[in-house]
């Protein structure tokens, strides 16, 4: 699927696939330098914002929706699509497949706020190569790698 596929939930006889779509949400500071968002997920480990794909939404869509809910911060800007992380898990004795599109965003100004109904406990903001580096799950900590590298392609 593509950034512009309509997601969500899809059921087969082997499983289900879930959509989600988030974003790696990043803030200039006076140095020249760029601050990363994280958020602190219901595991207790550092994460970056995402949920799920609701029907009729993009992925960037989705993306900016997620964001705004579990930080409280509504993108400046929607940048390119970074890539997608698949993993697959077990829910009821059925085999979930999930994929996550995440997209690298701009936030000017304004203080995150956990979306605590869902079990975020913390917003931070830290240099983005050290947020990079704190995010608890592998394929996410390499996903906010790259948008760290894509921040040289951008005009922001």
């Amino acid at each position: 699927m593509g950034a512009g596929d309509r997601g969500g939930c899809v059921t087969d006889e082997g499983g289900a696939t879930e959509r989600s779509a988030g974003g790696v949400v990043v803030r200039p500071v006076a140095d020249g330098g760029w601050l990363a968002l994280v958020i602190r997920d219901p595991y207790g480990r550092w994460a970056l914002p995402k949920g799920h794909v609701e029907p009729g939404e993009s992925l960037s869509q989705a993306a900016r929706r997620e964001v705004a809910e579990e930080t409280g911060l509504a993108p400046d800007q929607v940048g390119p699509e970074i890539d997608t992380v698949r993993w697959t898990f077990r829910r009821q004795g059925r085999t979930i497949r999930k994929s996550c599109t995440y997209f690298l965003m701009l936030s000017r100004g304004g203080d995150a706020v956990p979306q605590a109904s869902e079990g975020i406990t913390a917003c931070a903001w830290f240099p983005a190569d050290e947020a990079a580096r704190k995010i608890g799950y592998k394929d996410t900590r390499a996903m906010a790698a790259a948008a760290v590298r894509r921040l040289e392609e951008t005009d922001w």
